[in-house]
């Protein structure tokens, strides 16, 4: 993995781009080698999971965290409705339509 950090880091810099040693961060996935990762003698910092384009990725490849994290999105959207919900004033048809215009949208927000 050295290797191809160092690698990417050659071919980047020969393009005029440079990586962020600040931002970059290494998430090892089943990896034998425990050694740190360096970039121009600057060890990477490890982590255990990070969000990438809205999806919770960790080292044990599962999507459990991930899940539990769109679950959790949207029981906040259905809960923030709570009083819709509690009203008396409201027909079952309203809130139907509240529930399919706002909790729905929510969740294929973040399923998509």
């Amino acid at each position: 993995m050295q290797m191809k950090t160092a690698s990417l880091a050659a071919v980047s810099a020969s393009v005029g781009l440079s990586i962020h040693k600040g931002k970059t961060k290494v998430l090892k996935f089943r990896a034998e080698n425990s050694n740190p990762i360096t970039l121009d003698g600057e060890t990477l910092e490890n982590v255990e999971s990070f969000t990438y384009l809205g999806s919770i990725i960790d080292e044990q490849g599962g999507s459990d965290a991930d899940v539990k994290a769109r679950i959790g999105k949207a029981r906040t959207a259905f809960l923030q409705l709570k009083n819709i919900w509690n009203s008396k004033q409201l027909s079952t048809n309203i809130k139907v339509r509240i529930f399919n215009t706002n909790v729905k949208a929510v969740s294929s927000t973040i399923w998509s």
